[in-house]
């Protein structure tokens, strides 16, 4: 596994002191379900859907931004064909460019097709989301789409703490040649502390800001995510990554177990 946090050879390599942005204890407002099913719906090659979402303080004060996760976690059981879905707060900011975007929170969705993802986009219980609690409450918004080349899955549990990587490749680099680096690297340093991971080349970038390339990987816990930071081997993956790459934002968030409803 590697994480390709402080790659760009244009942005500084120490990182400012972790920032975070919503507590995860159960008493938040933001807390929120994150499980379409138990196993996540691990896909052998999943469609992988990213959106950050940059919420409005007053909307985050006034607790519109967790009525905004609660309405996007509750698609789950709306929308046909969508594999795995949660919404929820951004735990930590990890690069230059991600505080600079400023993400609150985020949704992370994945399909078994393209198709799938489509169905999704135009079902008329997302449309309303969007429509009723996205837009009104979102100041901004990023999105990227890609098509999972690790050749494993990379299923996600209650308690998982996963770590988002965008980036965008130097000119005259093709994000191919990235896919294809990545998946060595990944291999060379094997699965670190656990991890699982998915990666691939971005399909849709209308919405995401010039970021070519997405990955996410999987941890049990936020200690085990924390426990890679310094392995020798990935920090030797990111090395052989690090000159293909001009801007990476690297966040962190927690998938959280639903939470009972009130009778």
């Amino acid at each position: 596994m590697i994480c390709l946090k402080a790659f760009s050879s244009s942005s500084p390599l120490h990182l400012p002191t972790l920032r975070r942005l919503a507590p995860r204890s159960s008493s938040s407002p933001l807390r929120v379900a994150a499980m379409s099913s138990s196993a996540a719906a691990a896909v052998a090659a999943p469609i992988e859907h990213i959106v950050l979402l940059k919420a409005r303080p007053e909307s985050i004060a006034s607790g519109a931004a967790a009525a905004m996760v609660s309405t996007l976690q509750a698609l789950a059981t709306q929308v046909p064909g969508l594999a795995y879905i949660h919404a929820g707060p951004v735990l930590r900011l990890r690069s230059p460019a991600a505080e600079a975007l400023g993400p609150t929170h985020l949704l992370h969705s994945r399909y078994a097709t393209k198709q799938d993802l489509a169905t999704y986009a135009a079902h008329p219980a997302h449309v309303a989301a969007v429509q009723g609690h996205v837009l009104p409450n979102a100041l901004d918004t990023t999105a990227v789409d890609w098509v999972n080349a690790a050749p494993l899955p990379s299923p996600v549990s209650p308690g998982a703490a996963v770590r988002l990587t965008l980036a965008k490749v130097k000119e005259g680099v093709e994000v191919a040649q990235l896919v294809e680096k990545v998946a060595e690297a990944t291999k060379a340093a094997g699965e670190a502390k656990g991890a699982k991971v998915s990666f691939g080349e971005n399909f849709s970038p209308a919405r995401a800001k010039g970021y070519q390339f997405g990955m996410v990987a999987v941890f049990d816990s936020v200690e085990e995510l924390d426990a890679v930071e310094g392995d020798g081997k990935v920090e030797e993956a990111k090395a052989a990554v690090r000159p293909l790459l001009d801007e990476v934002l690297v966040l962190d968030f927690v998938v959280e177990a639903p939470t009972p409803a009130s009778l």
